[in-house]
């Protein structure tokens, strides 16, 4: 029996003032369909979202809900009563008596919210930060046993562990999921079908993220698309999701000789051996050292007694729980905050550039292109390589006539977008980048990632954007609450773990001085044992390709039997030397582990 539609959309049209972002739409969504909604901010993936749900009204066309269809909206405008309690707002109506026992609500609210216990219900929605309160209205959507539930970027502002919890969950249950959110990630993990909204319509794509960039790429080869360097950053991001993340590859949603053939010849998405020479360069020895340094905000002590090295050409991802230290850190890595004890060395060509939270305010008179050329007029991106204020604003989604909109009349993300287009512009050789992802659209995060490929410098970046910071970073560190900082051999996999085991020294974390100097291993001496396990796992993969070779001219020489001779001797040789580089590699990674 064929799922039933729990919405039909039928050539729907919605405009705001003179700007069609729907025309003619017609889609619909069946019991138990997860689907993801892109598209470049402003293209009207929030007003679909809203369409669906009957909070916006259509201009033309009709929109069907099947009746006896219970829906659940996430909206980000979406209004709590700051004078009630957590309980009130996420089963309102009802005493906690009614609903306490109830497993599905302490579930949910133990994933989202960390506790079901009173204090917690207790506590007034105005007291909550804004993490807290999109838990809150992500623990009413769950709660609510909807058919249909509808999501506008409910990953905002959430860790990485609570992402991870609410994918499983999704996952779990029967429900039918229609979510916009730019973390790609998160797409990929739950969702069966995408959407794109462009151009007024909605293009339909079976399967997650993966299989979306694989059509995307492949549609725009077969139509010869004349949009080259958008076509590029696809191929570059299908041969990331080929080679990149381990937890990926070993789940692709699309044909994998079809992904291969499209990426063969698709160089690594960047370099790093050429960016480490230039960065080092750039940069000399030294870039950012602790020596002991303890970290306190009032009486409250973050760190203590860290020891860190961070060198020329790191790419380091900073994971941890909201109000672990991670910002803290970032600000005495750059100079901005004193730590309270210890000593902190940053080397003299450092040229930081830093983008916050809390972004700066820009002059409203002022043009987008003039707030950048304000900064400079042309980057130096090394190896001879330059772009102009106006190619970088383009590069970061700000085209032709964008360039020339007032700052006043650019929306959040817009603004965000702009500041870091002003920090580039600044020519910087340390990058350190707080959350750089909130706001952006997917296509805007792929052009972001595409210049931080090339970025010759270090990079310091905290994101709980599982994505970004795989496909960006090359080491990770963690703060996980216990007053260290952790280095993560095997990633984020690692650091999620540790958070499920509790995260502190009796989860099997090393404490005291073992970590103080596996801490300190991450710095010099880690960054050469990684670089000894790269050049033997590239040693291996030529001599595996050797024999390969050596047994097909075997096979094809098989009555010249000097010539057998001759490489059955040189076969020999390989295999001898491809064991010796395994042992060798063995005992490379056993150092890192």
């Amino acid at each position: 029996m064929a799922p039933k539609n729990l919405v039909n959309v039928e050539n729907v049209s919605k405009s705001f003032g003179e700007r069609p972002l729907l025309a003619g739409v017609s889609l619909g969504i069946a019991e138990g369909e997860r689907i993801g909604i892109v598209g470049r901010n402003g293209a009207g993936k929030s007003t679909l979202l809203h369409v669906l749900a009957g909070l916006e009204p259509a201009d033309a066309g009709r929109v069907a809900v099947t009746s006896g269809t219970n829906l659940a909206v996430v909206s980000q405008a979406e209004p709590l009563d700051p004078d009630i309690t957590i309980g009130e707002a996420v089963v309102p109506g009802r005493d906690v008596h009614e609903w306490a026992g109830d497993p599905r609500i302490r579930e949910v609210l133990i994933g989202l919210l960390g506790a079901f216990d009173e204090s917690t219900l207790a506590r007034k929605i105005g007291e909550l930060s804004g993490g807290e309160r999109r838990r809150v209205q992500l623990a009413k959507a769950l709660v609510a046993d909807a058919d249909l539930l509808l999501l506008d970027e409910p990953t905002n502002h959430l860790d990485v562990e609570v992402v991870g919890w609410l994918a499983t969950y999704l996952k779990s249950r029967r429900l039918a999921v229609a979510v916009v959110t730019h973390d790609r990630w998160f797409l990929d993990e739950i969702c069966d079908r995408m959407w794109e909204v462009v151009g007024g319509s909605v293009e339909e794509y079976e399967g997650g993220y993966s299989a979306y960039v694989l059509a995307k790429a492949e549609r725009s080869r077969q139509m010869a698309a004349s949009e080259s360097r958008r076509k590029n950053l696809l191929r570059k991001e299908l041969a990331w999701l080929r080679r990149g993340a381990p937890a990926r590859t070993t789940k692709p949603k699309f044909r994998i000789d079809a992904a291969n053939e499209l990426i063969e010849g698709e160089p690594p998405p960047r370099d790093g051996i050429e960016l480490l020479s230039f960065a080092g360069a750039r940069l000399g020895k030294t870039v950012v050292e602790l020596h002991d340094a303890s970290v306190s905000v009032g009486d409250r002590t973050l760190l203590d007694r860290v020891t860190l090295d961070i060198g020329p050409g790191d790419r380091l991802g900073i994971l941890g729980p909201n109000g672990a230290g991670k910002t803290s850190l970032l600000k005495v890595l750059l100079g901005q905050a004193q730590a309270s004890a210890g000593r902190v060395v940053i080397g003299t060509t450092v040229k930081p550039a830093y983008l916050s939270q809390h972004l700066d305010e820009l002059d409203p008179t002022m043009r987008v292109l003039q707030a950048v050329e304000d900064v400079a007029m042309r980057v130096d991106l090394g190896k001879g390589r330059e772009l102009t204020a106006s190619q970088l604003c383009e590069r970061l989604g700000f085209g032709s006539d964008g360039q020339w909109t007032p700052v006043a009349d650019l929306s959040g993300g817009e603004r965000r977008r702009l500041q870091l287009t002003r920090l580039l512009m600044s020519g910087p050789n340390v990058l350190v980048l707080d959350e750089p992802t909130n706001d952006f659209d997917v296509e805007t995060l792929q052009a972001l990632e595409d210049l931080l490929d090339g970025f010759a410098g270090t990079l310091i970046v905290v994101s709980h954007d599982r994505y970004f910071l795989e496909r960006t970073c090359d080491g990770f560190l963690a703060i996980f609450g216990d007053q260290q900082v952790t280095p993560l051999i095997r990633g984020i996999e690692e650091y999620l773990e540790q958070r499920a085991g509790g995260g502190s020294a009796q989860d099997g974390i090393t404490t005291g001085g073992a970590r103080a100097s596996a801490v300190a291993r991450g710095g010099a001496q880690e960054r050469e044992l990684r670089k000894e396990v790269q050049r033997l796992e590239r040693s291996i993969a030529k001599a595996d390709d050797r024999i390969t070779k050596i047994h097909a001219e075997l096979a094809a020489a098989s009555t010249d039997f000097g010539r057998v001779s001759e490489l059955d001797v040189e076969l020999r040789d390989l295999e001898v030397q491809k064991n010796s580089l395994e042992d060798a590699w063995l005992l490379a990674t056993e150092a890192l582990a």
